[in-house]
């Protein structure tokens, strides 16, 4: 039985021709035309000045917050429910991660919440250095909330747009609202380089110290001269041929991604107890993944999770809502300010099957096994 993935990759045909022309023009090694062209497309896309394109969203993250000037014990306001990549690098710098729960209109970091751990922090002697924003599901968060709390106390914001390629805020693109956007384009993404990531700004010192330290910090020298730590972070001309083809149907994909979003939402809603995440006024969610929650006064504790492993059964791929940082092991010892929304959704939410490959008669299978797991 072929199964049904998560968020599988999507390929087409013209992914192939700007492959094949790295590969006829010897433009194998990282850099070259694809690379420029992958870079301009996407500046042109988000309306931003400049895009570096790099190896992993992770890369991006690490480099944004060196761009920053982030240094060991400086303090990093991270939102807790997202992937670990959104904090790791703050771990790889030795600054201090502190965790911002999520409000329930879009699940991600709390405005209120944010604002109150930047006060308590500057009470304590230390303002925080910099603010991560996350994207989740391609939902974008409270941007204008959170920019009028970055300018009050002048701490810049990093957006991470990982999961929200195309999704809009106020009819601006996510990744264009910060000092510095990230992206991704990992294979679940919902295009994809088959790993790779991109940083966007309109700051120009931003983007010459990036490309300089993701190119292993050569100075311009008949050698290999070297004045600080550098980073091989690039991303291949290969891999820059598969983004310009994604690119070019990221409309039809986002597209996909809705309709499917709407599938589900026309037959689950019927069911008393699940709700989906709506879009707010102003909201254009690219729907990377489609999610549901089960009301825990109508299902009982821990319905997502065996509806999880009955549909692995049926060989179809869904997965829970991410664990929220403040609870991981790795993070134990850092701060969080917390309102128990996240936690609420880890412990009632469910990924389904998104991917734009998908077929209808693909996700009518995953509908109908739901139904007949909770009814």
């Amino acid at each position: 039985m072929d199964k049904i993935w998560l968020s599988s990759p999507h390929i087409g045909e013209r992914e192939m021709l700007y492959v094949s022309e790295a590969f006829k023009t010897n433009w194998i090694a990282p850099l070259g035309p694809n690379v420029d062209a992958f870079e301009k497309q996407l500046s042109q896309l988000l309306n931003v000045n400049e895009v570096v394109s790099l190896s992993s969203g992770t890369a991006a993250i690490h480099l944004a917050l060196l761009a920053l000037g982030i240094k060991a014990g400086d303090l990093v306001l991270c939102q807790s429910f997202t992937f670990a990549a959104s904090a790791f690098p703050v771990m790889y710098l030795n600054a201090e991660p502190i965790f911002i729960d999520s409000e329930k209109d879009s699940w991600n970091i709390d405005p209120e919440l944010t604002e109150k751990a930047i006060i308590d922090s500057i009470l304590k002697g230390k303002k925080p250095a910099a603010i991560i924003v996350v994207h989740l599901y391609g939902m974008p968060a409270k941007m204008n909330e959170l920019l009028k709390i970055g300018r009050k106390y002048d701490i810049p914001i990093i957006e991470d747009a990982a999961e929200a390629l195309g999704s809009e805020y106020n009819q601006r693109k996510c990744g264009s609202f910060g000092e510095i956007g990230i992206l991704s384009f990992n294979g679940n993404k919902i295009i994809t380089t088959s790993g790779g990531g991109a940083l966007v700004s309109n700051d120009s010192n931003i983007i010459k110290k990036v490309r300089h330290i993701s190119a292993q910090s050569k100075e311009s020298a008949p050698y290999y001269l070297h004045k600080e730590v550098g980073y091989n972070y690039r991303l291949s001309n290969v891999c820059a041929g598969i983004g310009r083809g994604q690119l070019e149907v990221l409309h039809d994909r986002i597209a996909r991604r809705r309709e499917i979003f709407n599938m589900y939402k026309e037959e689950l809603n019927k069911i008393e107890g699940i709700s989906f995440l709506d879009e707010a006024s102003g909201v254009f969610s690219n729907r990377w993944l489609t999610t549901i929650l089960f009301d825990n006064k109508i299902f009982k504790s821990g319905t997502n999770n065996k509806v999880r492993m009955e549909l692995e059964h049926q060989q179809i791929e869904s997965r829970l809502l991410w664990k929220p940082l403040h609870q991981q092991p790795v993070f134990e010892n850092a701060l969080s300010y917390l309102n128990g929304v996240s936690n609420d959704l880890f412990e009632n939410g469910l990924c389904l099957p998104s991917g734009s490959a998908l077929t209808n008669e693909q996700i009518l299978k995953t509908i109908n096994c739901i139904k007949k797991i909770i009814t």
